[in-house]
């Protein structure tokens, strides 16, 4: 009898569903913003990344060639507001463009519950190809009026955002696979912009890998450096 009731206690533990245990990151989510021409597919490893962290993730995307910075900025923030709430943390990984638009909105109309971001590869200091041949028809019709704006003078847009008012890591590369647009860039550079110009006052982290400004957002390494930064707030020590 005593056997009996034993196994009928055992049984009944048995069947009781175990608690499920949340997540550390259950109530964060991380907004992926991809770069000027760029869509939303370009930052899909990141996203299976850190979704296997256990980030929920918003792989959002914007006509980056159709409309001006501001308007963009404007967009993407009425988006993530739509699919976010106050309560949740949101943390942004960020290719090129994508990081001036963060920028920008945290300036105009910020969003309350921003957490950290790292920004691969911004021009956040603008880009010498710009200043050079951002006055082109040609180049207004590939890159749009954003990309327009993306000089370095004391005047352009860039200058007028300031320091970044949140907690950001840099990551930035130094290999370039267009030596035409290298030619115009001061200093090493990805291709695109300067690994000095990817830079921002008030930045709490910055590291530059061996990678170019197209494809630095697949890299292992930067995805390795992009969770540390999320988790911890700095990036990896080298030693």
């Amino acid at each position: 009898m005593r056997t009996t009731l034993i196994l009928i206690i055992l049984c009944m533990v048995g069947a009781t569903p175990i608690p499920t245990i949340p997540t550390a990151h259950q109530t964060e989510t991380v907004v992926l913003l991809h770069g000027l021409i760029r869509k939303p597919g370009s930052m899909k490893k990141m996203q299976l990344a850190l979704e296997a962290e256990g980030y929920r993730v918003l792989n959002i995307g914007y006509p980056s060639r159709k409309h001006d910075i501001e308007t963009l900025s404007a967009m993407v923030r009425a988006r993530i507001a739509e699919k976010t709430v106050n309560d949740e943390e949101v943390h942004f990984v960020t290719h090129s463009m994508g990081g001036i638009l963060v920028r920008t909105f945290q300036s105009k109309q910020p969003l309350p519950n921003i957490g950290r971001v790292v920004m691969l590869s911004p021009p956040n200091q603008g880009s010498e190809v710009v200043d050079r041949l951002g006055k082109l028809r040609g180049f207004h019709w590939v890159n749009g009026p954003a990309g327009t704006q993306l000089g370095t003078g004391p005047k352009e847009y860039l200058a007028q955002l300031g320091p970044v008012p949140f907690e950001c890591g840099v990551i930035t590369g130094d290999r370039s696979i267009n030596w035409i647009n290298s030619l115009m860039i001061e200093g090493p550079d990805d291709g695109k912009v300067s690994t000095e110009r990817a830079k921002v006052d008030g930045m709490q982290d910055y590291k530059v890998l061996h990678a170019t400004h197209p494809m630095i957002m697949k890299k292992a390494e930067t995805i390795r450096e992009v969770l540390a930064f999320l988790k911890h707030g700095r990036f990896r020590s080298d030693t």
